[in-house]
């Protein structure tokens, strides 16, 4: 997945001032508030906002499927864990066995698309320990245990749950005989545990496949985790985008068959997850670990309706991406992949006397899914590539389903020459809609607030389908609040918005931030959780045109030191100088002596070699060593740099603060195919500029770097690369209102992200409106996170009963709050 104060006052009456001033406490010095005017215009006639505006993004990451929402409490149930999975899986990972038992693929297995079983001999055992620390049961609660057996006399089978404390519940016995049959049994737990084991001990010599525990209670009794199902059902999703994400657009794009010698690294395909699920075929995972399929397509499109949310499903487009970056060149894979495409609708809406609707009607569901969305491709590096096969399905989808809106994309970043280009051909051809997607430093969503402002109204809409602020603290969660006003603000160009990724297992962590975090006995939603579930519960219908004031600040030049660094990339530099506007000398390093002027301050191994200083760890990521003073501006930096080896190129830093706070010139990054500056603020890191490009290995480059005030310029081998300007202000207070149609309530949402509260006049322009407001508000200090044990961050009701035309109410610090304003 590849950065002096305005006072402001409007006169009131006594009374209301009076009001306002009980229910809001006043801040304890005249220093610690901000005052800010909010004008309101309900005359004027702004955006409508859609049912769909916002929705959720379901990836198979983090654990999310197996492990997480799909509610199978068995790790590996079919043995088909693979070194193709990851390194260290074999058939028998979460699998101990006492006596004799093998992994077998042969032709004596369960079926041709579930290859591996397990042969075990007479006395002998398995036991299986599920996820995080075990199979977690509640007391008093039924799970329903399954599985496949094949045996050539009678096999009597005993199965037991259990812990380091003994029975988790009374032990089953089922009996094996013949050729391959599912067997079931019941346990009712008779304690809670989160450390069970289900253990399978054979009488005699016997085959078994698909060894399941499935808890009976689970979500709309369709197969889902409970607990998660209902957090995600909680926000009230106007949409549910599935399945990825980079499992869609990475890997193979054969089928599992013999043809392919049964490819176990293949783009998430559709056809393979539908059916009974002992006949689905299993897949690695982008994100390193297996893919059951368990949960599959069917189970999205029944999951979208149980929530009343909208299906939209991503299919590939055969270009791939995340970091592969190739396009496959096979018009017969590709007719076949489109064909696919247009079954997978009729599968969603097509008559039971189709073939796909047939077969949605045996799994359980001869009623439409009311499919209207579908998404070609995810994050494409190659737009012109992924464009003329985005074409081609478009136009099949168009002659036969005319009726569906057909999703492009726009690539991995907010910028950039990828998204400059994908956008023009998408703009050229008309296209519906086109998904963004990006991840940035909470500094960059309080400076980008306007970004959907300036889009042309009557291009494509936009789908917003990924985004997040680089953590989950409240801190991020502010700044997203705030993004998400100018959101709405824009709800006639973007139509569609989800945070990602949704779900985190805490322990089978591969991205953050995450929405929900869980593990296999407990869920809880993070700062952003609380902040997602707070504007999608109270969208409105139509956006109410309104105003605020700034908080103007003055923004001194560019300073801090420089730094050198690598990525997964062995590199020497050379030849260091940073020279001031004036010509004042400030470093110069040829590396002939010591490096006593460096300080290593990231991962790696440094070292003076050959009058170079080099850095020849090739696995460490960020590398820093940092030169100079935090305190320097307005300078050149020049710098020879050669890579050596790696996957990667330079990175070149300036304006370095510390360790989380500074710019970097990353050239040849995300696997050789781009440079960019980044700028990172606490950690977060943002795209300033980026442009296509890689780095020779062996070659020197001349570096050079020109910071003058807000205003840097970049220089590669006397050439001009590019030039930047970071003078947009990280504005910490926005607002936007909405009018809910159903009740006539006038909510205004307004975001305070900063240390001080925020004194504000609100006139309601003549809105015909009661007195009283109720209040959600969220408020924490900016490093609150929520944890298993502890909600730092969570909504507190109140009610307002000094509302007016105009009225002052105070914003706390470091808040997000919400003020439902009922109707006169």
């Amino acid at each position: 997945m590849s950065r002096t104060r305005t006072r402001w006052r409007l006169g009131l009456t006594a009374t209301a001032l009076l009001v306002a001033s009980a229910v809001v406490p006043a801040p304890a010095n005249a220093e610690d508030v901000t005052d800010y005017a909010i004008t309101v215009d309900p005359g004027a006639r702004g955006a409508r906002i859609d049912d769909t505006m916002y929705g959720v993004f379901f990836e198979d990451i983090n654990r999310a499927a197996d492990g997480g929402l799909y509610a199978e409490l068995v790790q590996n149930r079919s043995f088909e864990y693979s070194t193709a999975d990851n390194r260290s899986y074999t058939p028998l990972t979460s699998w101990g066995t006492s006596g004799t038992a093998r992994a077998v693929n042969d032709d004596g297995r369960l079926n041709a698309r579930n290859r591996t079983y397990l042969a075990v001999d007479s006395g002998s055992e398995v036991t299986n320990s599920g996820y995080n620390t075990g199979i977690s049961v509640e007391s008093g609660k039924a799970y329903d245990f399954s599985v496949w057996a094949r045996a050539d006399t009678r096999a009597p089978l005993t199965v037991t749950l259990h812990d380091a404390d003994g029975e988790l519940a009374e032990a089953r016995q089922v009996t094996a005989r013949g050729g391959w049959a599912k067997y079931r049994a019941k346990f009712t737990a008779t304690r809670t545990s989160t450390t069970g084991r289900l253990t399978v001990a054979a009488g005699s010599p016997v085959a078994l496949d698909m060894i399941s525990l499935l808890p009976r209670d689970t979500y709309k009794g369709h197969g889902l985790r409970k607990d998660l199902a209902r957090k995600i059902a909680d926000l009230q999703p106007g949409f549910v985008r599935f399945p990825g994400g980079c499992l869609v657009n990475t890997g193979s794009m054969a089928g599992y068959d013999e043809a392919s010698g049964y490819e176990r690294q293949r783009s998430y395909q559709w056809k393979d997850t539908v059916g009974p699920v002992e006949q689905r075929a299993t897949n690695s995972n982008f994100w390193g670990y297996n893919q059951s399929y368990g949960l599959g397509y069917y189970e999205y499109f029944q999951f979208s309706e149980d929530i009343g949310a909208m299906p939209l499903p991503v299919v590939p487009a055969l270009v791939t991406g995340c970091g592969q970056n190739r396009a496959v060149d096979d018009d017969a894979l590709l007719q076949r992949h489109i064909q696919d495409t247009l079954d997978l609708i009729e599968f969603a809406n097509g008559p039971v006397t189709s073939e796909w609707g047939r077969k949605r009607a045996a799994m359980g569901h001869p009623r439409s899914f009311h499919l209207t969305h579908l998404e070609v491709g995810n994050e494409e590096n190659l737009p012109n590539e992924f464009f003329a096969r985005f074409t081609e399905f478009r136009a099949a989808i168009a002659a036969e389903y005319p009726d569906i809106t057909v999703i492009s994309n726009s690539g991995p970043d907010d910028s950039g020459s990828t998204f400059d280009t994908a956008w023009q051909l998408n703009r050229d051809a008309d296209v519906a809609m086109v998904d963004e997607h990006y991840y940035n430093s909470p500094q960059w969503f309080l400076q980008n607030n306007d970004r959907y402002d300036s889009y042309d109204r009557n291009g494509p809409k936009v789908f917003l389908g990924e985004y997040a602020s680089l953590g989950n603290t409240f801190k991020n969660a502010l700044s997203e609040a705030a993004y998400m006003t100018g959101l709405e603000r824009n709800a006639d160009v973007v139509k569609l918005a989800s945070y990602a990724p949704l779900l985190a297992n805490e322990d089978y962590v591969q991205w953050r931030p995450d929405l929900i975090w869980f593990n296999n006995h407990a869920s809880w939603g993070s700062a952003d959780y609380a902040v997602q579930k707070l504007f999608m519960t109270n969208v409105g219908d139509r956006v109410v045109p309104s105003s605020a004031t700034g908080t103007p600040s003055v923004s001194g030049p560019i300073s801090g030191a420089v730094g050198l660094s690598t990525w997964a990339t062995t590199a020497a530099y050379d030849d260091v100088r940073v020279t001031g506007a004036d010509g004042t000398a400030l470093l110069a390093d040829d590396f002939s002596g010591d490096v006593s002027r460096w300080t290593h301050t990231g991962t790696g191994s440094w070292r003076v070699q050959d009058g170079q200083y080099v850095q020849s760890d090739e696995a460490a990521t960020n590398t820093m060593v940092e030169a100079g003073d935090p305190a320097w501006h307005d300078y050149d930096l020049h710098v020879k740099a050669t890579k050596r080896s790696g996957s990667e190129g330079f990175l070149v830093a300036f304006g370095v603060k510390d360790t989380g706070n500074y710019y970097w010139w990353n050239l040849g990054g995300w696997n050789n195919t781009t440079s960019a500056v980044e700028q990172a603020v606490d950690g977060g890191k943002s795209t300033l500029v980026s442009k296509a490009g890689s780095i020779e290995t062996g070659r020197a480059y001349d570096i050079d770097i020109e910071v003058r005030g807000r205003q840097v310029t970049l220089m590669l081998d006397g050439r001009e690369w590019g030039s930047f300007t970071d003078d947009k202000p990280a504005e910490p207070f926005r607002q936007v209102v909405t009018r809910d149609a159903r009740t006539g309530d006038l909510i205004v949402k307004v975001v305070n992200a900063q240390a001080v509260d925020a004194r504000t006049a609100i006139d309601l322009g003549g809105a015909k409106v009661g007195r009283r407001a109720a209040v959600t508000t969220l408020q924490a200090a900016p490093d609150a996170v929520n944890t298993e044990t502890s909600t730092a961050v969570a909504p507190v009701k109140s009610t307002f009963d000094g509302v007016a035309d105009r009225f002052t109410y105070t914003f706390p610090a470091n808040s997000v709050t919400f003020l439902r304003i009922g109707k006169r």
